[in-house]
């Protein structure tokens, strides 16, 4: 049997979800609060092995919530179930250690198999949020690898440690013209010095280590 703590602040959600819950028989749900202040100073949470949290909630935010949870209870899973569907609150929530993001509008038979995974260690994310997590991992990692022809042959040079002025004459380029392109590299790679430009195109295979 496992055990949830639900913190939502709406009785009627919350008495809903507890409902669902406990119709399950490997569930149960062995606490409710309306905030987290109430949940932290109870001994009724010390068991508990997935907290369901709104993040709109009176006094401590839910994220700030899951931060506190994730230091004091670090065995314990966090879902969040919420109307923020904005990048700003998804991805604070997930930094913050939430390990799954619902929407309030999940059907029961969806709540409960998010809890399932959640507790089998899966990652339970409402579809149109996982798009918005993938959207933004693709949209970084686009970012980094999009040098120009220019860009990419000036970040080849300076992995061989050649100096502004020798890729300047190699280039047939003004050293104030070297000094752009690699503030555009550093900034594309998000990056501030030679080393760690050279390092982390290497990591993203930008560069091929053997031929320098």
């Amino acid at each position: 049997m496992k055990n949830i703590v639900i913190i939502e602040d709406n009785k009627y959600m919350r008495e809903g979800w507890q409902t669902f819950i406990d119709y399950e028989e490997d569930l149960q749900v062995i606490a409710t609060f309306n905030s987290c202040e109430d949940a932290f100073r109870s001994k009724d949470i010390d068991d508990t092995h997935l907290f369901l949290m709104d993040i709109g909630l009176p006094g401590m935010n839910g994220i700030e919530g899951v931060a506190y949870i994730r230091e004091h209870y670090p065995e314990a899973i966090c879902v969040m179930a919420t109307v923020f569907d904005d990048d700003q609150h998804v991805f604070d929530a997930l930094k913050a250690g939430a390990i799954g993001y619902l929407m309030k509008k999940v059907s029961p038979d969806e709540l409960i198999a998010a809890l399932r995974s959640a507790l089998d260690g899966g990652s339970p994310i409402t579809p149109n949020i996982a798009r918005k997590v993938i959207q933004n991992l693709y949209s970084k990692e686009a970012k980094e690898n999009i040098l120009t022809d220019k860009e990419q042959e000036i970040l080849e040079h300076l992995a061989t440690g050649r100096s502004y002025n020798e890729i300047a004459k190699i280039l047939f380029l003004s050293v104030d013209g070297i000094r752009y392109h690699i503030r555009n590299i550093y900034e594309k790679l998000q990056v501030h010095s030679r080393s760690e430009a050279v390092s982390k195109a290497i990591n993203k295979k930008m560069i091929d280590p053997n031929k320098l």
